[in-house]
């Protein structure tokens, strides 16, 4: 047995994480100057209130998580005897998996005798949760934790995560995407589609005219690209469109229904960089479905 950890970008509500005793470390962001904690319980969130802000010019600021929060949050379970595993947000959106990895090493000079393991997903919210339930299902199978990660780095590469966005101007703001492709998203209804890429950051692939048409494009490319769909868990996240979230669900279920569906509102840190109205798509295809 070991302990699991993740972050609260991987999206997982408080209710999964309790059972399955799952310890999500808190990105922080300021709202209008004031500091908060990223949010695992959706009962504790609320999305329209949070992304009806930003759309009113609410300014939103983002940090990583840096070395000592991982410290104070690995340290009990070190303490205790337990080995780590660790998954975590893409370092290609983010430096906090940098400063985990700072962290392990430090750990792992204070604690030689216990496994410390990090999975950089190069996924971010159920992109990267999908990974923390199947670490869940490896553990309570019996599996090390050396094995688990290498299972799931190994697997890594299999999640597709295609985006449908509002306006790019968010992800422009915060350095995800650079200033010509944030011109796509000025041009009245035209919606931009992104994947994340080999490298884990986000890219522009297509636009489409029209939120409906952006939805039944995210729709094709699961039809396209999903691996065995009755057997996995797809995951859909919304910034405050959740008619456009079931309209997504009823296609997926439509073209090959998967063995769950887990339909969410965007945390607040990943959730601020993607921008209202925006709608994600995340389940697992080929070895080489990131190239797509």
């Amino acid at each position: 047995m070991f302990a699991i950890f993740t972050d609260t970008s991987s999206n997982l509500p408080s209710e999964f994480l309790t059972k399955n005793d799952i310890k999500a470390i808190p990105l922080t962001y300021l709202l209008d100057g004031e500091e908060h904690s990223g949010i695992t319980n959706p009962d504790e969130f609320d999305g329209h209130d949070y992304y009806t802000k930003i759309r009113h010019a609410s300014e939103v600021q983002t940090s990583q998580i840096p070395p000592q929060r991982y410290i104070d949050s690995f340290s009990p379970a070190l303490e205790a005897g337990c080995d780590i595993l660790f998954i975590g947000m893409s370092s290609g959106i983010s430096g906090s998996f940098n400063a985990a990895s700072i962290a392990a090493e430090q750990l792992r000079a204070d604690f030689p005798d216990r496994k410390i393991c990090l999975v950089d997903t190069l996924a971010a919210s159920l992109g990267e949760g999908i990974y923390v339930m199947d670490a869940v299902k490896l553990r309570d199978d019996g599996v090390d934790v050396e094995k688990a990660a290498e299972i799931i780095e190994d697997n890594k590469k299999n999640m597709y995560q295609v985006v449908v966005v509002e306006d790019l101007k968010y992800l422009h703001r915060t350095g995800r995407v650079s200033a010509k492709a944030a011109i796509i998203g000025s041009v009245l209804n035209i919606k931009p589609i992104l994947k994340g890429d080999p490298a884990g950051t986000l890219v522009v692939i297509d636009k489409v005219s029209g939120k409906k048409n952006g939805i039944k494009y995210l729709a094709e490319k699961y039809k396209e690209l999903v691996v065995n769909a009755e057997e996995q868990v797809v995951g859909i996240v919304h910034a405050d469109a959740p008619e456009d979230a079931d309209l997504l669900e009823k296609l997926i279920n439509e073209i090959n229904p998967p063995k769950e569906l887990i339909k969410i509102t965007y945390e607040p840190v990943t959730g601020s960089h993607v921008g209202p109205g925006t709608v994600a798509l995340f389940y697992k295809g080929g070895a080489d479905v990131r190239e797509h």
